[in-house]
């Protein structure tokens, strides 16, 4: 069943870091704001999140991700925003309207405009047993354990050294897990030392150049064969380590969740760094295609604290378009926003924004 097409100011599809930090941005500006989310409940990563943020007060430093997700969702609230839950969107057309399903029941919803915090998802590592079970990502496992309350293994390998790899493995120590080894098959850990040094200090050992060369068992995961690798990505002959774990963890990366930015024709850059194709956005986040904006991990993988960063500074730059902040009031907003995100970022961050 259909149901007719409503109208709104704002429509933000995703309700993780990004999306929540730009509904209350927009809202406080006196927006109608529409938040929409795929899950049962809004907040995205920060609720598998048990670890504490770092940087300044306005980055939530020294609180935990599932707290300060708490905190957005009760001032979401407390704006009046309106979130759909459980609501899938579909498609986006031309002039701003997006395809919704609901409780098994479609509606249109045509937004002045439109911003997309889709943020990531995980990428996959095909090697011999990666189809037994015991083998996952190491966003699954963190649903598992944060959300679900579930340990998913006794005895783990995580494969992939940067802050995801280093942080759930944390986790699953501190869920009762034994985490037998770290493997990186770069030749440096891409995470932070503090994440690796809190895991080394329980004596995980930690090995660069070196990957997963398969997982073993009958029904699930019983062995995980490691190996070494060479500066040509190339393994070492004989540099196999063989452990009994009934868990292999993937970390191997994200990719932005993009497929509406596909669909409403923006444009893109292929930028590595970032996670790949990412769209192409001006100082105010909008996009090539005028009225849709996009901010968080769907602008291109980057730490939580800077999707916050980005979604306050879209929400900022939606008011000012709609007209409920005046210019020099948004750009003084906005600067004291990017200075933020300037002072989070490296120093060699890839120019990403459009040529006009």
């Amino acid at each position: 069943m259909e149901r007719a097409m409503r109208r709104v100011e704002l429509a933000i599809v995703g309700a993780g870091p990004a999306g929540l930090s730009a509904a209350i941005e927009a809202a406080k500006a006196g927006v109608h704001v529409v938040l929409i989310d795929e899950n049962e409940k809004a907040g995205g990563q920060l609720f598998k999140q048990t670890h504490k943020f770092f940087g300044t007060m306005e980055h939530y430093a020294g609180i935990r991700g599932i707290d300060i997700g708490e905190r957005l969702l009760k001032e979401t609230e407390e704006l009046g925003v309106e979130v759909l839950l459980n609501a899938a969107v579909w498609g986006i057309f031309s002039g701003n309207v997006l395809g919704l399903i609901q409780d098994e029941k479609g509606m249109q919803l045509k937004a002045d405009k439109i911003l997309l915090a889709t943020g990531a998802m995980e990428n996959p590592l095909p090697f011999p047993g990666w189809t037994l079970p015991g083998v996952m990502g190491a966003g699954a496992v963190q649903t598992l354990m944060n959300i679900h309350r579930v340990l998913p293994g006794k005895r783990a390998v995580m494969v992939g050294a940067g802050n995801v790899g280093l942080i759930v493995a944390y986790h699953l120590m501190q869920a009762g897990a034994e985490v037998v080894k770290v493997v990186e098959a770069k030749t440096k850990i891409g995470g932070w030392g503090v994440h690796a040094s809190k895991i080394a200090r329980f004596g995980v050992p930690i090995e660069t150049s070196m990957t997963i060369k398969r997982a073993e068992g009958k029904d699930r995961v019983e062995r995980a064969v490691l190996v070494k690798m060479d500066k040509n990505w190339k393994e070492i002959s004989g540099s196999e380590e063989i452990f009994d774990v009934d868990m292999v963890c993937l970390a191997v990366g994200l990719g932005p969740m993009l497929g509406l930015a596909w669909i409403a024709g923006c444009q893109f850059e292929y930028i590595e760094e970032l996670g790949g194709y990412i769209p192409l956005r001006n100082e105010w986040m909008e996009t090539s295609v005028q009225g849709i904006y996009i901010a968080g991990d769907s602008a291109g993988i980057e730490e939580a604290s800077i999707a916050i960063e980005e979604g306050r500074l879209a929400g900022t730059a939606v008011a000012r378009s709609l007209g409920h902040i005046k210019n020099d009031e948004a750009r003084k907003r906005t600067g004291e926003i990017q200075k933020r995100i300037d002072e989070l970022r490296k120093e060699n961050f890839p120019k990403i924004l459009l040529k006009r």
